[in-house]
């Protein structure tokens, strides 16, 4: 007995040394997940811990963190085997931030962003009053109610989907737990904000799409040639490894990087600008890291993405995270109802105009929703597309804003159309190309 008792503990050793082996220079990247999503799951979303763990963290290898939320510190921790924890902290109006190892919530001196919330009495989507009661008689609502039950079907893991058709909100549902009011993050839909942001800085005059020479680290070598076009459409020709299942460029940075915005910036040219196209989360926080220096003061910065975008549109549910050095993570990190996620897409769906104000020149949205060379007809500029006919069902002018696990903004000029869908399943496991055809096909 004493034998078996032995030989047990041996075994026990050996799989605990080898899970630590594997598993440990990767502790930094779970427990930073898993503490940065319970953070901003609890103190944005209102959501419980319990409900965060089995579904949002559920997955390998973040499952093994441990979690607990602190409410009175606004702190959320993770820990892994007892061998490493993280910690992230909750400001409003920025939201949660890792800190680093050692750090205290309590020395942090952040800014926040000034916010303008006006009230209107126009219904929803272009005010604060509840939606008009609409019918459509070119609408087969009971065919409209099928494609929605298949999305909700449990498989799916569908949390919400949101129906704008000719302004109007066509169709709403949503799983338990989820309403109207519940802010759900947009992963890398935030890109497409970021895109917007730049577009209200192209229409002042502040910069212009052949800019180069964008970077002082940059002068003394040929990215100095990379211009902003170049970073919009993904094709800088800078390396990047976008990979979440391991070590890499994207999970250094998001959980890692005290300043997201000079990951990318470090990184050498491997390609040709203008040619090379490769999806990279960093281009985008060194664009967020380029906006900042648009302006004098950080303050201006952080007002200008809400006074000038967000909060003209309506968004005032929308909260725009940060790093530890103040830049809004512009690839990853937005929240926000998908009522007005789907104010997002209306915008670009009637090419930049916001209820007869022009927020975005209608070129802007033309040049975003183009093809950008080398991507196969698949994106744009911080946009994804239908172009080269991915979804084989849906209308080739399709454009979307997409994060992961299934987070999208669809947007279908020629149905009129924007379909809102957030989830936990992505595409193929979610069929995108079924779901919007069968919504497509309900209007005759």
């Amino acid at each position: 007995m004493k034998k078996i008792l032995t030989y047990g503990l041996f075994l026990l050793i050996i799989v605990l040394g080898v899970a630590i082996y594997i598993y440990y220079p990767r502790l930094n990247l779970i427990t930073g997940f898993a503490a940065k999503n319970v953070c901003s799951c609890s103190f944005i979303a209102n959501r419980n811990l319990e409900s965060i763990e089995e579904t949002d963290n559920n997955f390998e290898p973040v499952f093994y963190a441990e979690s607990e939320v602190l409410f009175d510190k606004k702190l959320a921790t993770s820990e892994v085997f007892g061998l490493k924890e993280r910690k992230a902290a909750y400001v409003k109006g920025i939201g949660c931030t890792l800190l680093p190892e050692g750090t205290s919530s309590e020395n942090r001196n952040v800014q926040l962003p000034k916010r303008t919330k006006s009230t209107s009495n126009l219904p929803y989507p272009y005010g604060t009053a509840q939606p008009k009661d609409s019918v459509f008689f070119n609408v087969d609502y009971e065919q409209l109610q099928v494609a929605m039950d298949n999305a909700f079907e449990a498989e799916n893991q569908t949390r919400a989907v949101l129906v704008l058709y000719k302004d109007h909100l066509l169709a709403e549902e949503y799983a338990p737990e989820f309403s109207p009011e519940t802010p759900i993050l947009g992963w890398s839909m935030t890109k497409s904000v970021t895109n917007a942001v730049m577009g209200v800085l192209e229409k002042q005059g502040k910069i212009s799409l052949s800019q180069d020479h964008l970077f002082p680290e940059w002068e003394n070598d040929r990215r100095s040639q990379i211009t902003l076009n170049n970073l919009l459409h993904m094709n800088s020709g800078l390396e990047w490894e976008e990979d979440y299942t391991k070590i890499s460029d994207v999970t250094k940075m998001l959980f890692l990087a005290e300043d997201m915005s000079r990951a990318q910036l470090q990184q050498p040219l491997v390609g040709e600008p203008g040619e090379t196209w490769n999806y990279s989360s960093g281009t985008t926080n060194m664009l967020s890291g380029f906006i900042r220096e648009q302006f004098d003061t950080h303050q201006q910065y952080l007002d200008f993405w809400y006074a000038e975008l967000i909060d003209k549109i309506g968004m005032h549910s929308m909260v725009l995270e940060t790093d530890l050095a103040g830049n809004y993570v512009g690839s990853s990190y937005s929240w926000a109802t998908p009522r007005d996620w789907a104010k997002f897409g209306l915008l670009y769906l009637h090419k930049g105009n916001w209820n007869g104000e022009q927020i975005l020149n209608e070129s802007w949205v033309d040049y975003s929703t183009t093809p950008a060379a080398g991507s196969n007809g698949e994106y744009g500029a911080h946009f994804w597309l239908n172009a080269g006919g991915i979804y084989p069902n849906v209308p080739k002018d399709l454009f979307s804003t997409n994060g992961f696990q299934g987070q999208h903004i669809f947007i279908i000029p020629s149905e009129d159309l924007v379909v809102v869908r957030f989830g936990l399943v992505e595409h193929p496991d979610f069929d995108i190309d079924a779901f919007l055809s069968g919504i497509i096909d309900t209007l005759e």
